[in-house]
Parts: structure tokens; C-alpha cells; sequence
């Protein structure tokens, strides 16, 4: 492989945001091909492409594609075996008057 820089995987939050509506830099992931287990803030994100890939940093493979366009995005999981999202403790409704 070519050696070009990247950017780390806090990249993907902003745009992996506008999909879902939590924080996905501190969910933790496993690499389909070396079983690393990772956030995802600690992959290696390339955005030389015509969107973003986002790389182990252990084995290098691909593990999340993530492709926009002004209607909608394409994203691919298929490196990742799974993705432990941190969920917020639910809020307590005040009491009704």
C-alpha cells in the first residue's frame, strides 16, 4: 500500500452524526479481520477517496466506507464484526404539577 497521510477516527463523527444521533468517537469496535477491539476515534480515517475510509489501526484493513452525497449516504460496516455504542442514562422527567 502507498504510504499517505490520515486523519484519526474522530473525523468520522461529525458526518457518522448526521446518521445517528449519539457520540459514536468512544464506541468501541472489532476488526473483522485481526480482532482488534478499538474506538473509533483510534482508526485511521483516508479521505483521499470519494468519501471516507476508515482503516484498523493494527492491520490496516478497511473496516467502515462511508460515502455522501446531497440526498443521502452509503455507509459499509462489513470490517467491523461489531460496534458497542455508549447510550445515555436516561433523564428523570420531572414530576407533573
Amino acid at each position: 500500500m502507498t504510504e499517505m497521510s490520515y486523519l484519526d477516527g474522530n473525523m468520522l463523527d461529525g458526518p457518522m452524526r448526521e446518521l445517528f444521533t449519539v457520540d459514536l468517537s468512544t464506541a468501541m469496535g472489532r476488526c473483522e479481520n485481526c480482532g482488534m477491539t478499538g474506538s473509533m476515534a483510534s482508526l485511521h480515517v483516508y479521505s483521499h477517496a470519494p468519501g471516507l475510509v476508515a482503516r484498523c489501526p493494527s492491520c490496516e484493513s478497511v473496516m467502515v466506507r462511508l460515502v455522501r452525497a446531497p440526498d443521502r449516504a452509503w455507509l459499509d460496516m462489513r470490517g467491523v464484526t461489531y460496534l458497542q455504542v455508549p447510550m445515555p442514562m436516561e433523564q428523570t422527567l420531572p414530576e407533573p404539577l
